[in-house]
């Protein structure tokens, strides 16, 4: 039987060769399409921050915000925390300016300033106004001192002690700076301000400590340089990118501790998207007082204030 010719084995070789050109042909194109149009490095790429204008649009006007911090722990509280008991004052007022062009502007208006109710033979202190007819009659007697046109102020905010206290404790603390130790001690109300100074970080029981403190020596003036310490610390602490991420749901938490306000949720994002954009630019307006005199708590507006008492931005006593 004739044997069959044995058949040609197949030479991998070139082959082989072939396959490889072909494969490196294919990394090199790969690699030059990476130079033209380069993947990214997911993990380097930077994180986008928040800004102020994440929370919302900033209103189309100025809008004026009383602020009404009480000397009681919740607004509802018939008994205040202070001397002498019953129902709850005005322990700290602020008049808020939120223009969208321009700074922040903040009125401090002293507590014992006297004011003249119809129908009264003597005047009151301004924070004493609380007690009788709330925000409303707060709002109508800051409106009449301040010379505000109808219908301002635009909104109120009513804090109770306990408000203030959540709120630096949600943002975790804030940075202040007392200018130096402040010490003192109420035995009838149970309350001790403790604090050093210098820079550093405080909680809420703190803060509370700084906004109460009054020196001796200058009462109402340290009063109020301690509550401009304290918004400002205030406005720099919510305005940092990892603060304002949570804004949202602490304000949702303190509106369930107390706080009395006619802003809906949205009104207060808007006016803090304000606001905090031009946070470290804020302007404080104090109202010049009479001198104090011996025996009589109540202090009237000085002979040389402005008229208006307080003027929006760009707008001179002559525009009035």
């Amino acid at each position: 039987m004739p044997r069959r010719p044995a058949q040609p084995k197949p030479r991998l070789g070139p082959t082989l060769l072939r396959l490889g050109a072909a494969a490196a042909g294919i990394t090199a194109g790969l690699g030059l399409l990476g130079l033209i149009w380069p993947e990214p490095d997911r993990a380097t790429e930077p994180v986008r921050q928040l800004s102020p204008a994440d929370l919302g649009k900033a209103p189309s006007r100025s809008i004026t915000l009383l602020v009404i911090g009480l000397d009681s722990e919740q607004p509802g509280d018939p008994i205040n925390q202070a001397a002498p008991r019953g129902p709850a004052n005005a322990d700290a007022l602020l008049l808020v300016r939120v223009n969208p062009q321009g700074p922040l502007q903040v009125l401090t208006l002293p507590a014992n300033l006297a004011v003249q109710l119809p129908g009264q033979t003597r005047p009151q202190s301004l924070g004493s106004l609380y007690r009788l007819g709330g925000a409303a009659l707060t709002a109508d007697a800051v409106r009449n001192l301040v010379g505000l046109d109808s219908g301002e102020p635009d909104r109120y905010l009513v804090l109770g002690r306990t408000s203030l206290r959540s709120l630096v404790d949600g943002l975790g603390s804030i940075a202040a700076n007392p200018t130096r130790a402040l010490r003192y001690n109420d035995k009838s109300q149970r309350f001790t301000v403790d604090l050093q100074g210098g820079l550093q970080r405080l909680k809420g029981n703190e803060v509370e400590q700084l906004v109460r403190y009054r020196d001796p020596a200058r009462p109402e003036d340290s009063r109020q340089d301690n509550h401009q310490l304290v918004v400002r610390s205030l406005l720099r602490e919510m305005a940092l990118p990892e603060q304002l991420g949570r804004l949202s749901s602490l304000l949702q938490s303190l509106q369930n501790k107390g706080v009395v306000t006619n802003l809906s949720q949205p009104e207060t994002l808007s006016l803090l998207a304000s606001g905090l954009s031009h946070g470290e630019t804020v302007q404080f307006t104090s109202v010049p007082l009479t001198p104090s005199k011996a025996g009589q708590p109540l202090r009237q507006i000085a002979s040389s204030a402005p008229s208006p008492l307080w003027q929006a931005p760009g707008v001179s006593a002559a525009d009035q």
